[in-house]
C-alpha cells in the first residue's frame, strides 16, 4: 500500500482563467498599477455594494496602515485592537506612532469582547479596530455604537471576512468608517499577496489614493497612458509604496468571480466537519447567531476539551505523523514579546484569550479538498481523540 501525500493546511485554489489573465498582463507590458488593477477594484467595489469605493494595494497590512493614516491616527492616540489576532493589526498602529491596546475576545467567538473594548476607552483612544475572527462578525451594531458614543473612528480588519454578511449586510458595507480585506495566498481568495481598502467615504479614498503611491497627486497609470504630454506631477505627501501590480490584479479578477461558488464548499465542509466531529471532547466554532448573517469559512478552529487527554501542541504533532496540516490562529499579542514587554501586558489580563489560545488548533478547510481529503482529517481527529 502506497504512502499517502502529505494533506497542507491550505492550498490556493487557482484556475487557467487566472493564469491566462496574468499571462495577458505580462504580455501587455502593463505588469504594474494598472488597466487590470483598475478593473479588479471597479469589480469589487461592484461586489460589495452600496456606493463604496475600492483602492487595492499590496498587502492588507499595507491597507490598515492607509485607512488608519487616513482617519487621523497620529503619535501618542490609541487605537483599540484585540489580543487574539495576527501581529500585522498592532503593529499598523505602531507604523503611525499610536499605541495598539489589546483587549480580550468574546469566549464563543474569538471575536473582539464589546465589553472589553468599553473597559479600555481612555481620553486618548481615538478608534476601534475590530477583526473578524475565521469569518464570523464581530458584533458591530454594538461596537458601532460605543464608538459613536465615544467619537471613535471604526476600522473593520475583515482579513478572514469575504464575503461574510452581518444581519443582512455584507461586511464592507457596514457602518464604520474603513474595511480591509485580504487576498493573502491563504485567504477564501487569493492575489497571491494583497488586500483591498473599501469605504463610502470619499475622503478617506481620495486620502488612500495619494498615500498609496509615494503621495503623488496623479495616478501613474494616468499619466503614462496619457494621449498627451502629462509627465508633471506633484507629491503633496510624504507617502508610502503600498500599490497592487496589475499581474496580482489579473488573479483577482478571476478569484472574485468565484468567491461566491468558494464560500459554498467552504460551508458545505464546515457543515460536514459540524456533522462528525459534534461527539468529540471539541468545542467547535461558533456559528453566526442572527438572521442574514453567514460565516466566510476562512478558518476552521476548534478547542481540544481537557477532558480530551491528550494536549494541543500533542494533537498537532500526532496529525502530522498522520500526514496532516494543522496550525494554530493566532498566538495572542499579549504572548508576543514586542507587545508582552513594550506594553507590560500579562496573561492574567487576557483570560479567555489565554485559556482559547492553549486549546486552539486549525484544522484544514480549502476549497482544494476533496471529499476523501476531509474524510482523512476527520478520521485521524477521531482516532486521535477517541483513544
Amino acid at each position: 500500500m502506497s504512502e499517502q501525500k502529505f494533506l497542507p493546511f491550505a492550498l490556493p485554489d487557482i484556475g487557467e482563467d487566472e493564469i491566462n489573465e496574468v499571462v495577458d498582463a505580462l504580455r501587455s507590458g502593463w505588469v504594474t498599477t494598472g488597466p487590470k488593477t483598475k478593473q479588479f477594484e471597479a469589480d469589487f467595489a461592484q461586489f460589495i455594494g452600496d456606493g463604496v469605493e475600492a483602492i487595492a494595494v499590496n498587502s492588507a497590512t499595507a491597507g490598515l496602515h492607509l485607512a488608519l493614516e487616513a482617519i487621523g491616527i497620529g503619535p501618542g492616540d490609541e487605537v483599540i485592537v484585540p489580543s487574539y489576532t495576527f501581529t500585522a493589526t498592532a503593529e499598523v498602529v505602531r507604523y503611525l506612532g499610536a499605541h495598539p491596546v489589546c483587549v480580550d475576545m468574546d469566549a464563543a467567538t474569538f471575536n473582539i469582547s464589546p465589553e472589553a473594548i468599553r473597559a479600555a476607552i481612555t481620553a486618548k483612544t481615538r478608534a476601534i479596530m475590530p477583526v473578524h475572527f475565521a469569518g464570523l462578525a464581530c458584533e458591530m451594531d454594538e461596537i458601532i455604537a460605543i464608538a459613536r458614543e465615544h467619537g471613535l473612528k471604526v476600522v473593520e480588519d475583515a482579513a478572514h471576512a469575504l464575503p461574510t454578511y452581518y444581519k443582512g449586510k455584507l461586511v464592507g458595507t457596514l457602518d464604520s468608517d474603513v474595511t480591509v480585506f485580504s487576498f493573502y495566498a491563504n485567504k477564501t481568495m487569493t492575489t497571491g499577496e494583497g488586500g483591498m481598502v473599501v469605504s463610502k467615504n470619499k475622503d478617506i479614498i481620495a486620502r488612500c489614493k495619494v498615500m498609496r503611491l509615494h503621495g503623488i497627486s496623479r495616478d501613474a497609470f494616468d499619466r503614462y497612458v496619457s494621449k498627451t504630454p502629462a509627465w508633471f506631477y506633484e507629491v503633496v505627501a510624504p507617502g508610502f509604496k503600498y500599490n497592487m501590480p496589475d499581474t496580482a490584479a489579473a488573479m483577482g479578477i478571476h478569484q472574485l468571480k468565484k468567491i461566491r461558488r468558494f464560500q459554498e464548499l467552504r460551508e458545505a465542509m464546515a457543515q460536514r466537519f459540524d456533522r462528525e466531529l459534534a461527539d468529540l471532547p471539541l468545542i467547535l466554532p461558533a456559528r453566526p447567531k442572527d438572521a442574514g448573517s453567514n460565516h466566510a469559512w476562512h478558518l476552521y478552529p476548534v478547542r481540544i476539551k481537557p477532558e480530551a487527554g491528550v494536549s494541543r501542541d500533542d494533537f498537532i504533532a500526532r496529525m502530522a505523523e498522520k500526514g496532516i496540516g494543522c496550525s494554530v490562529h493566532f498566538i495572542p499579542l499579549h504572548r508576543q514579546p514586542v507587545w508582552r514587554d513594550g506594553y507590560q501586558l500579562t496573561r492574567e489580563q487576557f483570560p479567555v484569550t489565554d485559556a482559547a489560545f492553549e486549546a486552539e488548533v486549525t484544522l484544514p478547510l480549502y476549497t482544494r479538498m476533496t471529499d476523501d481529503d476531509q474524510s482523512r482529517v476527520i478520521a485521524a481527529v477521531r482516532e486521535i481523540l477517541s483513544a
